[in-house]
């Protein structure tokens, strides 16, 4: 299908204590789990996208090479006014284009989605979220557990070599 990754992951990058545990399940927990344990290949802005590129052709480039879009919903994303250039893009091609499946992984508790973005609240409202209830900061959890399990399903399927 031409695709190189199979999901491009959108979080917040502002940093305080909220983005300290998102950056670290970004760039320690998600590889961990679905790039080593379950052979998925993950596109992470700061690591597959490096300063100095043309950052705007970059993640558009990126996004389009990659099967999923996985969005971690968390209060700094929600509250931040404005909205970032991948979150644009991510939503346009998940929604207008209609060729890239959204997952969206609920950080923390929102509650009521009322500051979010219509388009933001629509895909919440076909598919839901998947709830990150899990306490093990220290010990990355198993792939196994309830969480990755949702997350896995709503993955491309990988081809393992045989």
């Amino acid at each position: 299908d031409g695709k190189i990754y199979d999901a491009y992951v959108i979080y917040p990058k502002n940093h305080n204590n909220e983005a300290n545990f998102v950056e670290y399940f970004v760039y320690q927990v998600m590889p961990d789990i679905l790039e080593n344990k379950c052979g998925y290949k993950l596109c992470i802005y700061g690591r597959d996208i490096y300063p100095g590129e043309d950052i705007v052709s970059e993640i558009e480039k990126r996004m389009q090479k990659s099967r999923r879009l996985i969005i971690l919903l968390t209060h700094q994303l929600i509250n931040c006014k404005e909205h970032t250039y991948d979150q644009h893009i991510a939503l346009y091609n998940a929604l207008i284009q209609n060729d890239t499946k959204v997952i969206l992984l609920e950080m923390e508790t929102i509650g009521t989605y009322g500051k979010l973005q219509e388009s933001l609240k629509f895909i919440i409202k076909q598919q839901g979220t998947i709830k990150w209830k899990e306490q093990h900061t220290v010990h990355p959890q198993s792939p196994n557990s309830k969480f990755w399990k949702q997350v896995r399903y709503h993955m491309p399927l990988t081809l393992k070599s045989s």
